[in-house]
């Protein structure tokens, strides 16, 4: 079996509890969650969740076959068997003495991320990007100490006029 990692996108009605019945759906039928966001779409009334998780392509089937099981879901989309564009944001609490500063401001602009907090032991960092990139800044800023991290999740389109 081909595991893979799978960005699927849900069209869902805008109501109470729509989020909880497609994560209960999920864990009911064992299928692990790595990241969900749940948002506004472009048309009034419906939200749009972008889920990513993982399984071969016989998971991915039953995975839509019952997202549309459940009566608020309007429309499931493979995002990640199209070419797409996927971000996430991340907000990192760095420990920094002001010594350390031009080192971490160092791998802050290398990655084109920002500086959105400066404490008197402490910088947070913003940053977007895929979650390989994301990931990457986080193994340079280890070494300085994390106190805190708060990442999004995946969101993702698929490219061009689709």
């Amino acid at each position: 079996m081909n595991i893979m990692k799978h960005t699927i996108a849900v069209l869902v009605n805008d109501q109470p509890g729509v989020l909880q019945r497609v994560s209960g759906l999920f864990g009911r039928r064992g299928f692990n969650i790595e990241s969900i966001t749940v948002g506004q779409s472009e048309e009034v009334g419906l939200s749009r969740m972008v889920i990513v998780t993982t399984g071969g392509e016989k998971t991915l089937e039953q995975i839509e076959k019952q997202l549309y099981k459940i009566i608020d879901v309007i429309k499931v989309i493979d995002l990640s068997s199209k070419p797409m564009v996927t971000r996430e944001l991340a907000l990192i609490k760095v420990k920094s003495e002001p010594a350390e500063r031009p080192e971490i401001m160092g791998v802050v602009e290398t990655f084109r991320a920002s500086v959105v907090d400066i404490g008197p032991n402490s910088l947070m960092v913003q940053v977007v990007g895929d979650t390989h990139k994301i990931d990457a800044m986080l193994e340079l800023l280890k070494p300085y100490g994390i106190r805190e991290l708060s990442r999004t999740g995946a969101t993702a389109m698929i490219r061009g006029n689709v």
